[in-house]
């Protein structure tokens, strides 16, 4: 009986710290937020694909190139990036919404990072999307010399 006791007191000690209110809400992984994800099915053509870091910016659409991103009602995603003067690249991952004590941002897991994500700032009107990034949310080859080197994003998508 002794024996029955103590491994009731340990189940409920160990019950008791994992259901702590102490412990942060933690995230939820959603496709349903301020607007389905499904809602950004389609193609959309960037008028900025606008890449930064320190002193050194790059706009790919102001400088004469092009960005085209397709996107599958699950939030799978392939972007274009196809600058004036050096070959087209294309990048994937897939959008959603993390659910952070009640407020959701908008976040991108790239397909080369699985299981980590960013998130970014956004709007969308239904025909217009931005999305905007801090440091170290994206990656541009600014010199072209083949090496990326982290950097923050601006885009500007229409729908086409």
């Amino acid at each position: 009986m002794k024996k029955f006791f103590y491994l009731l007191f340990i189940a409920v000690a160990a019950l008791n710290f994992s259901c702590s209110s102490d412990d942060d809400e933690g995230e939820a992984l959603t496709k349903d937020g301020p607007f389905p994800i499904s809602e950004l099915t389609g193609t959309w053509e960037a008028t900025k694909a606008q890449f930064s870091v320190s002193t050194n910016s790059v706009d790919v659409i102001a400088d004469g190139g092009t960005a085209t991103m397709t996107v599958q009602a699950n939030g799978r995603f392939t972007l274009t990036i196809d600058p004036i003067n050096r070959d087209a690249y294309n990048v994937s991952g897939e959008m959603f919404w993390e659910e952070w004590q009640q407020t959701f941002y908008f976040a991108i897991v790239w397909a080369d990072e699985p299981g980590d994500w960013d998130t970014y700032g956004h709007t969308y009107d239904g025909t217009t999307f931005t999305v905007n990034g801090g440091a170290d949310t994206g990656e541009y080859d600014f010199d072209n010399d083949g090496d990326f080197e982290s950097c923050s994003v601006h885009f500007i998508f229409d729908r086409t």
